[in-house]
């Protein structure tokens, strides 16, 4: 209903501003056509006749005794009667002699002569006494004394004129109406060139509108029509794709929420009705469900870091840090992991670093990230390389797998929200889409190298802390700072390796 308003409103919008326009200035060009056509053949049938007629003003020099003899010689002998009629008149306004032979009997309606009688020259163009259209002019006489000898007169029928300059005009309103008719057919087919493929466009909007993002539309030529189908064929692609991602995505949150929960309702039943029988079993049972509870913990906190980074509420704490402390914690979280699945666990890094300027939390949920997606892709006997690169002035953060690599067709977009390139695996899909944000709040950025069944590098470049720039007073208690921040995280590498002690003796035990 609302696009068939709209093409109504484009049509009539066209016809109003562009049509009528059109047809204003058409008839205006024929009204003005005709009127010239009108003009231009009766001054040059004017033309003509005063040229045929022009002997006869030689009347004016003849003596007034012999004017009359003069006059009906003259008229007798007018070489041009069969083209036009010269009537001479006399002082009394009476015509004495003609061309044709022919005096009228009854007094003569002569408009041009009464112009002539005040003006010295009249003309007329209009109907006769008996209704025949005629076109005559008239010139006064005088003797070379100045005596007033009469009149001179020119006739012509205008009637076969009348009707070449009515059929001219006719002919110029056909070609004004041919005219408009051919801009009215031409515009009515690039109305339809438009309004059809929009009503497919339309049609197509709805479908996806509605959720079918298989509805393609056909694309001809190329024009802007065509270019609007591309787009909307691309943007249902896209929007299938990203239907598709987030299917997964759910699918893949609910596994991950699923299984602790499934591990933490079993365990939570088996350690009650344990609870006095078996305290061995009650206390394992209990570390199974804090474990499974921080892992729901995690997870939920990278949706919440998501929904801010989306909101644009994901905020950094900045303060003077060294990165390899953050890198070390993290790397430290998962070498008894590492060490379990039999897969070597390497840090390296970096002497007489620099400081940077960053969120000690941010950071190692970052580093967090990206090591644990690569102990998810990495088999036994694989390797993870954490090291550190100065470079000038930025510090590269360098994290390398053994494992299966990305296909190169995900490389560009793995770092997308809810995409995953291999969907076999753990995970929610955000956790590299949180990382990079992360970074760019740092002033850094995040690249990703991978080879398929090789391996995968990913970089995370951040800016150094340049002291230069620090006022002088300031300089103390930035190190201050970063003293206080590296305590903490030693504290908790300190904190972790001692429980990840506890659980090797307890395991061994």
């Amino acid at each position: 209903m609302d696009f068939n308003l709209r093409v109504r409103g484009l049509t009539r919008r066209w016809f109003i501003n562009v049509f009528l326009i059109i047809a204003c200035a058409v008839i205006s060009c024929v009204v003005l056509f005709c009127v010239f056509l009108s003009t231009y053949f009766t001054t040059s049938a004017s033309a003509r006749a005063d040229e045929y007629a022009s002997d006869s003003l030689l009347l004016s020099n003849v003596p007034l005794e012999v004017f009359e003899e003069t006059a009906r010689q003259y008229t007798e002998t007018f070489q041009y009667k069969n083209k036009i009629e010269v009537q001479v008149i006399n002082t009394a306004g009476v015509v004495f002699t003609t061309s044709s032979g022919f005096i009228p009997e009854t007094e003569v309606n002569m408009p041009d002569y009464e112009a002539a009688a005040s003006t010295g020259t009249g003309y007329f163009y209009g109907r006769n006494a008996s209704g025949e259209k005629i076109m005559a002019k008239t010139y006064l006489l005088q003797s070379d004394d100045g005596v007033s000898l009469g009149a001179v007169r020119w006739v012509i029928s205008a009637q076969k004129l009348s009707r070449h300059i009515i059929f001219m005009q006719i002919i110029t309103v056909f070609g004004g109406i041919i005219l408009l008719l051919l801009f009215l057919m031409s515009g009515g087919f690039f109305l339809s060139s438009i309004i059809r493929p929009l009503a497919n466009v339309n049609a197509a909007a709805r479908k996806i509108a509605m959720g079918d993002f298989s509805t393609t539309l056909t694309v001809n030529g190329k024009n802007e029509i065509s270019e609007l189908c591309d787009s909307i064929n691309f943007m249902a692609s896209e929007l299938k794709a990203a239907e598709d991602i987030k299917n997964d995505f759910i699918s893949s949150v609910s596994h991950e929420l699923r299984t602790p929960l499934t591990a933490i309702r079993g365990w939570g039943e088996t350690a009650k009705m344990s609870v006095g029988v078996d305290n061995e079993l009650v206390e394992k049972g209990l570390d199974v469900v804090l474990q499974e509870t921080e892992r729901l913990s995690s997870l939920v906190e990278e949706l919440l870091d998501f929904s801010r980074m989306q909101n644009g509420k994901l905020k950094v704490e900045m303060s003077p840090i060294l990165t390899s402390k953050v890198l070390g914690s993290a790397v430290n979280m998962y070498r008894e992991l590492a060490r379990q699945q039999n897969i070597e666990l390497i840090f390296l890094p970096l002497n007489d670093e620099p400081f940077i300027l960053g969120d000690i939390n941010r950071l190692k949920q970052v580093f967090i990230n990206i090591i644990d997606n690569a102990m998810k892709y990495t088999s036994a006997g694989g390797q993870i390389i954490a090291e550190m690169q100065l470079d000038e002035g930025c510090i590269s953060v360098k994290i390398s797998d053994t494992g299966a690599g990305i296909p190169a067709q995900d490389i560009d977009r793995v770092k997308e929200k809810f995409y995953k390139s291999n969907n076999s695996v753990r995970g929610s899909g955000i956790g590299l889409a949180v990382a990079d944000e992360i970074i760019k709040q740092h002033g850094g950025l995040l690249f990703l190298e991978s080879t398929e069944g090789v391996g995968t590098t990913v970089t995370a470049v951040l800016p150094v802390l340049e002291e230069q720039n620090t006022p002088a007073d300031q300089t103390v208690s930035l190190e201050k700072a970063a003293e206080e921040a590296t305590a903490q995280i030693v504290a908790e590498v300190t904190s972790e390796t001692a429980a990840d002690t506890t659980n090797q003796e307890n395991s061994n035990e």
